[in-house]
């Protein structure tokens, strides 16, 4: 049996807005779209190798308070959450119960290089 949800970190969404750069090109930023109170879950990790080096990798599952599809408080692919100084990338959401009181956001987290 699975633990219940119990959403004690405080995470602001984000997402990407294009900006023009000096060049005549974009560049990109990110602009908060909210706060909203989770709970994280590590998932299974996992080794990725790449020509340079192997390096684990811990997806994780965000739970948040379920919202209607096209709600701006709804997370979304492409966007991520903001947890201080760390960020985790959204690829996917779901909802977790039938009635979609809950979602779940199967996320990453970014480490800059």
């Amino acid at each position: 049996m699975r633990p219940p949800v119990n959403p004690t970190r405080k995470l602001v969404l984000e997402t990407a807005v294009r900006v023009p750069d000096a060049s005549g090109g974009y560049g990109e930023t990110w602009q908060a779209a909210g706060t909203l109170w989770a709970d994280v879950r590590p998932g299974p990790g996992r080794r990725e190798d790449d020509e340079f080096a192997a390096r684990a990798a811990v997806p994780l599952r965000v739970h948040v308070r379920g919202a209607p599809v096209g709600a701006p408080s709804r997370p979304a692919a492409g966007q991520r959450f903001r947890e201080g100084t760390r960020t985790y990338a959204i690829l996917a959401v779901t909802e977790a119960d039938r009635r979609g009181a809950w979602l779940v956001c199967h996320c990453r987290e970014e480490v800059p290089a």
